[in-house]
């Protein structure tokens, strides 16, 4: 009689219920899946911005380093290696007073910045400018020393 009592015990529809049906799973997979992509699309943007601000910082450093060789050289350097290799003329390397920086690595997104001594963005001074995240030279993405 107790083994009857014990069979019907875990045939009952409680003892029968323990588990996750299908759906339960799937739902909560679904719900995990959704959280995620958000959360990646969150993180995404975030990098974005974290870039952009990057290369406006690196604009910004160097361009000081810009202006200090113009006072102590009396012109913008004709290349950016004038900011930190000193020049082989003797009458320009007694002016020299850099390193003014140390060797400049690529923007952000990987490739060089760009700089012109006489500057078309900024007709009085020169242009130093990352092409962006989009890569392409003049576009709305370009960040530079000149006012947008």
């Amino acid at each position: 009689m107790k083994r009857r009592q014990m069979m019907r015990l875990r045939t009952t529809p409680n003892a029968r219920r323990a588990g996750f049906t299908l759906i339960e799973v799937l739902l909560v997979l679904i719900i995990l899946v959704i959280i995620g992509s958000l959360a990646v699309n969150v993180f995404t943007g975030t990098q974005d911005k974290a870039s952009v601000n990057a290369a406006k910082s690196n604009v910004s450093l160097v361009r000081g380093a810009i202006d200090r060789y113009r006072l102590d050289m009396n012109k913008y350097p004709t290349k950016l290696a004038d900011l930190w290799e000193k020049p082989s003329d003797t009458s320009a390397a007694d002016k020299w007073g850099g390193p003014y920086m140390e060797q400049l690595k690529a923007d952000p997104w990987g490739a060089e910045y760009q700089y012109s001594a006489q500057g078309k963005k900024n007709t009085d001074k020169f242009d130093f400018w990352s092409n962006g995240p989009d890569g392409q030279n003049g576009s709305d993405d370009d960040i530079g020393n000149w006012e947008k």
